[in-house]
């Protein structure tokens, strides 16, 4: 178990186990204020959201798992790991999606004065989130990368974009790379990047450009977004959701097996 939590002084916190990953128990207002107090902490920080997709690579990816095991905050993203959590009795409070947690983020950023860095997306993409966070929010922004990002690239090149970073000097840095890269680069790097907070987002800075449109939002009350997501990119997406994700069902039944005391505990 990382001592992240508690050597940045946020207070012992309620967690859930699903598959290999711990979550916390937080409320979204909950989960802000925790982002927060390791902003303010300057100590640095890795921030991530877990989803179905994300149990599911836990199973066999070792280094996906090890960057959870070391995350500062895990934040529940998606209605049935709720639902799930629930049905073995280690209730989470609410779904925190990482897209709908990025804006109210992203406030709290401007009226702290928070310096934020964006990286990842497609070519011109945080550099379009970033010109609306700061037209809109007043975020301060103080750089964006769309460089390829491999995790077995050559040291000097991870060394060029990690130096590119902190010459920028930011608290709040939002990597959007997608799962399981993001998470495996973010604990990569951010012993490196401290004091800065990295903040796993997925495609939250294309929502954000506008540059891919978000479910409507009845069909995310439904808990249908993957749904919308599925039909819009079939062929990227239908492996995921058809043939690896109902393994979840396997890693829900093994986790109801195992005794309460091994599902939950104070972080």
């Amino acid at each position: 178990m990382s001592g992240a939590g508690v050597s940045s002084g946020i207070l012992p916190r309620r967690q859930v186990r699903l598959g290999h990953l711990w979550i916390e128990a937080l409320g979204f207002d909950e989960a802000l204020s925790a982002i927060e107090a390791l902003v303010l902490s300057g100590a640095g920080g890795a921030v991530y959201t877990p989803n179905v997709d994300h149990v599911v690579t836990a199973e066999d990816d070792a280094g996906f798992r090890q960057a959870y095991a070391d995350a500062s905050l895990s934040l529940v993203d998606g209605q049935p790991l709720v639902w799930s959590a629930r049905l073995l009795g280690t209730p989470l409070p609410a779904k925190i999606s990482g897209s709908d947690l990025v804006g109210p983020l992203m406030e709290r950023a401007a009226r702290g004065g928070w310096r934020v860095y964006l990286l990842g997306g497609d070519p011109g993409v945080a550099e379009v989130a970033a010109g609306r966070l700061v037209r809109e929010l007043g975020v301060t922004i103080v750089g964006t990368d769309a460089a390829l990002i491999r995790l077995d690239a050559p040291t000097a090149e991870l060394d060029a974009i990690v130096a590119k970073v902190q010459a920028s000097r930011p608290a709040l840095v939002l990597v959007a790379l997608g799962a399981p890269k993001q998470e495996r680069w973010i604990h990569q790097v951010r012993s490196r990047l401290q004091p800065a907070v990295l903040v796993g987002v997925g495609a939250s800075l294309d929502f954000i450009a506008g540059t891919v449109p978000r479910a409507p939002r009845w069909m995310s009350r439904l808990s249908l977004e993957w749904l919308y997501r599925l039909a819009r990119e079939p062929r990227r997406l239908a492996y995921r959701y058809l043939w690896k994700d109902p393994r979840f069902l396997a890693i829900l039944w093994r986790t109801s097996r195992a005794p309460r005391a091994e599902r939950l505990r104070l972080r």
